[in-house]
């Protein structure tokens, strides 16, 4: 093999389930993810120092709008390699996308592979959790040292936001009223009734728990059944129709994940173990037509479909040869799109997490598939010659990045496709015209009911109007309509829309 071909020698992890009181500061959450990550590749911490590459993940907090409301540096990518005594030549912190741990090892094996890194960290945490409690508590923020007011980071990915305002003026500006809108279009596409459906979700997700169960970093590790998972109670309450609490990826979680990548040489050099090393065999990124408002529909990925080939591909293997998968899971319909593009079945054998899953396992936000690609690491590792896929999910169905993973040594040159092959496929898809302001007749393309803590809140509908044109509009927040949305199928309905507040929002009423 060539001295400068990418190889995974290390991989850390950390939970944080102590006192909010007591929490660890961002930097500190990356300094021990880092230092398990050189301790698993058999290096003591001072290696650390040489790092020539260190790319962050972006913070769920530093989303465009977030504020910050929770003290930290400005700078995370600097702040942390003054705290491992390093001076990289390559420092850079990503936006935001859960696409974005995948992503960066995809281009930190390329820069290594081009000569432009010896060895790179690649480290991503989440805090809500603790910060959370810390603001609602008044417990304040003093102990973190970490609060450096730097200049602005080298930044890295794709800034845009995931939806547009025009999107978010109707509540399409958050997860967990976006991806319901994929789920029940697929419902509707496949001609399943809402209890059957609701108990094809249970049934996928189940397994997942029994993963996190018995992995000892997951933030939930409880075993739940099918039934559990979709059914209203006091504690597992509706959120975004048709998803219980269960079935959504929870925000609040203290957790960090790292990575280190190295040229083979770089390796040998440090005398890490041979057993230690993981190759990245096969990668791809791109995103779907960015906004949901523009996607062909909504029961499909291109994006994961493309990435995925090319990454096999690229590796030389067939999906049949993939003996440990992992799909980014942050909601139901995420698995289900992911696994029908990539030509998987929801209940294959192999299984389709490492990990447990976001819901289950933790790390969302915009670092769960760095705590895959740890996982995976360990599980080719104690499977020495078997081959592992990650995808990694960003936005709404939005971004997509993938690996495909072996201890096997690579057979040829690390040669990263570059990502706008994949994408001028992407961007040359039809998709409906948009109309902002639409008025009369309508038909409902796919739809969610948004519920509070006390219950319904509103119905939120992706139409087309009568010349096929899609908008998006609210419905009467009345409990009798978006209780009727939820009883029997929405997707096919008719109904008139027009606007109301000034003409900013647009009303769907139901036949």
């Amino acid at each position: 093999m060539d001295d400068r071909t990418p190889v995974l020698i290390g991989a850390g992890q950390f939970t944080y389930r102590g006192e909010a009181s007591a929490s660890p500061s961002p930097t500190q959450l990356l300094k021990i993810a880092a230092e398990r990550a050189a301790g698993d590749a058999g290096l003591g911490v001072e290696a650390l120092a040489a790092l020539d590459g260190l790319a962050v993940v972006g913070f769920t907090i530093d989303a465009p709008g977030g504020g910050r409301l929770v003290p930290h540096s400005t700078n995370p990518p600097a702040t942390l390699a003054k705290r491992l005594g390093a001076d990289p030549r390559w420092a850079v912190y990503s936006h935001m996308g859960g696409n974005s741990p995948q992503q960066l090892i995809n281009i930190a094996c390329e820069r290594i592979a081009r000569g432009d890194n010896e060895m790179t960290l690649v480290v991503g945490c989440e805090f809500l959790g603790s910060a959370t409690k810390r603001l609602t508590k008044g417990l304040g923020f003093a102990d973190w040292d970490d609060a450096e007011e730097l200049p602005e980071p080298e930044r890295i990915g794709d800034p845009r936001p995931g939806s547009t305002p025009y999107e978010n003026r109707h509540g399409l500006g958050r997860p967990i009223n976006v991806y319901p809108l994929f789920e029940n279009a697929l419902r509707a596409r496949d001609g399943r009734s809402i209890p059957d459906h609701q108990k094809q979700m249970g049934d996928l997700f189940a397994p997942f728990t029994k993963v996190a169960a018995k992995n000892p970093e997951a933030w939930f590790p409880v075993e739940r059944s099918s039934e559990e998972l979709v059914t209203v109670t006091e504690r597992n309450r509706m959120v975004g129709f048709p998803y219980t609490k269960y079935l959504n990826a929870i925000m609040e979680v203290d957790q960090a994940a790292g990575v280190l990548v190295c040229s083979l040489k770089k390796a040998r050099e440090l005398g890490v173990a041979e057993d230690k090393l993981v190759y990245l065999h096969g990668c791809a990124d791109a995103y779907d037509l960015w906004f949901p408002i523009d996607r062909q529909n909504y029961h499909s990925s291109p994006a994961m479909r493309l990435t995925g080939q090319r990454a096999l591909a690229m590796a030389g293997v067939s999906l049949d040869q993939i003996g440990h998968i992992d799909l980014y899971s942050c909601f139901p319909v995420a698995v289900e799109i992911g696994a029908e593009e990539l030509g998987l079945k929801l209940d294959d054998p192999r299984g389709l997490t490492v990990t447990g899953g976001l819901p289950y396992m933790g790390g969302p936000g915009n670092n769960y598939a760095m705590h895959s690609i740890a996982v995976m690491m360990q599980r080719l590792r104690d499977n020495p010659g078997d081959w592992g896929l990650v995808t990694a999910n960003g936005w709404f169905l939005t971004k997509q990045s993938t690996g495909v993973y072996s201890t096997r040594a690579p057979a040829k040159p690390f040669d990263r496709q570059d990502p706008k092959v994949i994408q001028a496929q992407i961007d040359a898809l039809p998709h409906p015209a948009v109309i902002e302001q639409p008025q009369g007749r309508a038909t409902i393309e796919t739809y969610t009911v948004v519920h509070g803590r006390e219950g319904y809140m509103l119905g939120i509908v992706v139409g087309r109007d009568s010349e096929g044109r899609r908008f998006v509009a609210q419905t009467p927040s009345d409990e009798a309509t978006l209780r009727d949305l939820e009883s029997r199928e929405g997707v096919g309905r008719t109904g008139t829309v027009s606007q109301i507040d000034d003409g900013q929002k647009n009303l769907f009423i139901p036949d």
